[in-house]
């Protein structure tokens, strides 16, 4: 993929480049007076600068409308962006399977495929996990590996700027791995590495339930709950990449953990062990009271979290995702407890996305390092200070 500026350096060059790129990137062909008029540019502006998108390789001339050569003679030239000069892909990497979207320049998802992984597995079986589910994709759509631009990554974990995982309890051999350093040697593109909850949370507001909302809190709710946040529209990722660590507040003496308040036993719950979860709650619909006392104590549990995170924030909205979003009748109570303790009840609402939400997140985080190369953005919603 060429320069912006097709040769030419000058700031108002790029300028001009990314607006007339902006009014392409819907996928409607435009002409060159189509383009003056959107722009507001004159004319020989446009033809200049979109002659040099297409020496780029970002914009190439439409082929005319059915009719058109017949009504009018010789048509007016078209021109549109080319979603597919470049490919981005979207991963996540979790604690039971890795999984990878890729799109085009568009950010229209092209491919996807995901594979499962046992919570055992060490760090290099995972990544190994990774490069095969990638491998796959890539193969299944044609895309060669030289073809993608920027690739994202959703994972567990407290994520710092250059990709490494400060604290990662969640996956065996996670803590101090240097996962962005490695990732790169799989690729030749940048490779962007991003808190999995923080993924979920821009997921939500690029295509889920928070598009309206520029407020909002995505939480990753299960025995060991994270939230993700969108502040005015941006990625809010504290100063160190551990805001929204909501698991943790039982650490300040809210009393015994997640997978200890769900075990009906003396025993607690691992926490990564979905099944023994998934037991619990199927008890607790057939009316065991222990159970049902287990899923009442952990729905509570994640009612205070949350809550600690909405008179922090008094976000617009909460999404609520992750395993425990298919729980029946979660909604009702976090709502419920919120107008309770909240100043400003927030909308709580499930995740339109469900399982695909961290590496739909993943995916945006690429499409917003790119776009910051070809719109000469200065600030995305995912972008780093």
């Amino acid at each position: 993929m060429g320069r912006l500026t097709g040769g030419d350096p000058s700031l108002l060059r790029r300028i001009n480049s990314a607006v007339v790129l902006h009014a392409l990137r819907n996928g409607e062909a435009r002409t060159l007076t189509d383009l003056s008029r959107l722009t507001g540019l004159s004319r020989p502006t446009v033809e200049g600068v979109t002659e040099g998108l297409v020496e780029a390789g970002l914009v190439m001339e439409a082929a005319p409308e059915e009719g058109e050569v017949r009504r009018q003679g010789r048509p007016a030239r078209r021109f549109r962006f080319r979603a597919e000069a470049g490919h981005l892909l979207g991963v996540e990497i979790g604690p039971h399977r890795v999984s990878a979207l890729l799109s085009g320049l568009d950010g229209r998802i092209i491919g996807a495929g995901q594979r499962a992984v046992p919570e055992s597995a060490s760090a290099d079986e995972r990544l190994d996990r990774v490069r095969t589910v990638v491998a796959d994709v890539l193969r299944r759509t044609g895309v060669p590996r030289g073809g993608l631009r920027a690739v994202g990554v959703g994972t567990p974990g407290i994520v710092e700027a250059d990709g490494r995982v400060r604290l990662g309890t969640a996956l065996p051999g996670w803590t101090g791995l240097a996962l962005g350093d490695r990732l790169r040697r799989s690729f030749r593109c940048p490779v962007l590495v991003e808190n999995d909850a923080n993924a979920a949370a821009v997921a939500e507001h690029w295509k889920g339930a928070g598009i309206d909302s520029d407020d909002l809190v995505f939480v990753l709710a299960g025995l060991s709950p994270g939230a993700g946040s969108l502040i005015g529209g941006r990625l809010h990722r504290g100063f160190g990449g551990a805001a929204g660590e909501i698991g943790a507040l039982h650490l300040l003496g809210r009393g015994d953990a997640p997978e200890a308040l769900l075990s009906t036993t003396d025993e607690p719950l691992h926490p990564l062990d979905e099944q023994a979860v998934a037991e619990v709650f199927a008890r607790a619909r057939t009316g065991d009271e222990g159970a049902r006392a287990a899923v009442d104590r952990f729905t509570e549990r994640l009612v205070h979290d949350v809550a600690a995170l909405v008179l922090a924030l008094d976000p617009e909205l909460v999404v609520v995702g992750g395993w425990a979003a298919g729980l029946d009748g979660i909604l009702p109570p976090l709502r419920e407890q919120l107008a309770r303790f909240c100043l400003r009840p927030p909308r709580v609402e499930l995740s339109l996305l469900g399982e695909a939400a961290v590496a739909t997140g993943a995916l945006r985080l690429a499409l917003d390092h790119v776009e910051e190369q070809l719109f000469a953005v200065e600030g995305t919603v995912t972008a780093r200070r």
